[in-house]
């Protein structure tokens, strides 16, 4: 096999899962993160779907198992914590998946396992990006220069170095009108090992979920969303503040908590949609590809699958690299297809705005939990599922 070289810009869960794999197939692989170390903390991510069989592949499979974030299962609640509707969450998909780890946790798991020889650059980002008929020149904004016959867009939502490569490619970058807040809280009696979710008028969500470190990882969710990107922290809590005004349950306690929590971590969800995820050397791989947020679920487990399928259609000798690339956006776009499609309405369940709203809502949640309908219930929190096998990876 000759020689190749790849550069992947992100180091969360896309960019290392195609580390891994392009590097046990021998290519030299560089990774650029614009953060200044390893990011770890985040909130709950799930492995479901084909996804499990890529861990299986990776054998890390039981060592996420291991790192799960304590979790049980999941319920909804009322204002006063009482609980009205459990969601099913036995087996491997339920709304508590059999695989729950921390986002920091599942990056550390595939960093601490990859093969010797992958190169890290911390603290930098691509600022130019130069394909020809040959490969890829990259120019990183402290300067260097790398040469590499691939370039693999692993970064956020917000991808700059997409647009330098994709501009005209991104044929929508839906505002979901939903602004979510993420933070670390003190853990108190009152908690438990359960997701407890509570719901209020006005399209307020609250949500408490256990960690394995004798915390609590707290979110606070609600549409219509506001503004905020832009503005500081301190800006954005007191607009989530006055938006929280008068809900009960545990709100209270997180907006205080959220004032000195360590990880406030501020969203406002967007999907992104491309009519291409390659041109030339370059490929898209995660969020800044496909963002199918917190709404459609699975992203964690669309990023370790990217990496897997990349890796595996490029180490086909039948293929050439353009084709390899295609072949790869054929098989993984179906699966990204059926998330980003959000089912009609879905904004309005998840959101209700008035005690009206939310009393229809919580009607159709115990007519779905009961035993009859369960199982359609459960189908509602798949993700990542296919009946295709994964294409074969042959390690030269």
């Amino acid at each position: 096999m000759e020689h190749r070289t790849a550069v992947v810009s992100g180091a969360s869960i896309a960019g290392l899962s195609t580390a891994y794999w392009l590097r046990r197939t021998g290519w030299d692989v560089t990774v650029i993160e614009r953060a200044a170390a390893f990011r770890d903390g985040g909130q709950n991510v799930d492995v479901r779907g084909v996804a499990r069989d890529v861990l299986r592949r990776m054998d890390l499979f039981d060592a996420v198992k291991a790192r799960n974030t304590t979790e049980t299962g999941t319920v909804l609640v009322d204002e006063r914590g009482a609980v009205t509707t459990e969601l099913p969450s036995d087996g491997a998909g339920g709304a508590t998946a059999e695989l729950e780890i921390l986002r920091g946790d599942l990056a550390r798991t595939i960093l601490d396992a990859l093969p010797a020889g992958v190169t890290f650059v911390y603290g930098d980002s691509v600022s130019a990006v130069d394909d020809d008929a040959d490969g890829v020149t990259l120019t990183t904004a402290s300067g260097r220069r790398l040469r590499a016959d691939l370039f693999v867009i692993a970064e956020g939502v917000r991808s700059r170095t997409r647009a330098m490569v994709f501009g005209e490619d991104v044929v929508d970058q839906r505002d979901l009108d939903v602004t979510m807040v993420f933070g670390t809280i003190p853990r108190t009696d009152r908690d438990d090992d359960r997701w407890r979710w509570h719901n209020a008028v006005r399209g307020r969500q609250v949500h408490l979920r256990p960690d394995p470190y004798g915390t609590i990882r707290a979110i606070l969710a609600y549409s219509p969303g506001d503004d905020v990107l832009g503005l500081t922290r301190e800006e954005t809590l007191a607009v989530v503040r006055r938006r929280y005004d008068g809900v009960g349950w545990e709100a209270p306690r997180i907006l205080d908590a959220l004032d000195t929590s360590p990880d406030v971590y501020i969203d406002q969800l967007q999907q992104v949609r491309m009519s291409t995820w390659h041109r030339g050397h370059v490929v898209m791989a995660g969020d800044a590809g496909w963002c199918v947020t917190p709404m459609g679920g699975g992203g964690a487990s669309l990023a370790l699958t990217a990496g897997y399928v990349l890796t595996a259609q490029l180490a086909d000798a039948t293929q050439d690299q353009e084709a390899a690339l295609a072949a790869y956006e054929s098989w993984l776009r179906p699966l990204v297809d059926d998330v980003q499609d959000l089912p009609r309405g879905l904004k309005a369940f998840a959101y209700p705005q008035s005690r009206l709203a939310l009393a229809l809502r919580g009607v159709m949640g115990r007519v779905l939990m009961a035993k009859p309908l369960r199982p359609l219930a459960a189908k509602l929190t798949e993700v990542a599922e296919t009946d295709r096998a994964l294409p074969a990876l042959v390690e030269h």
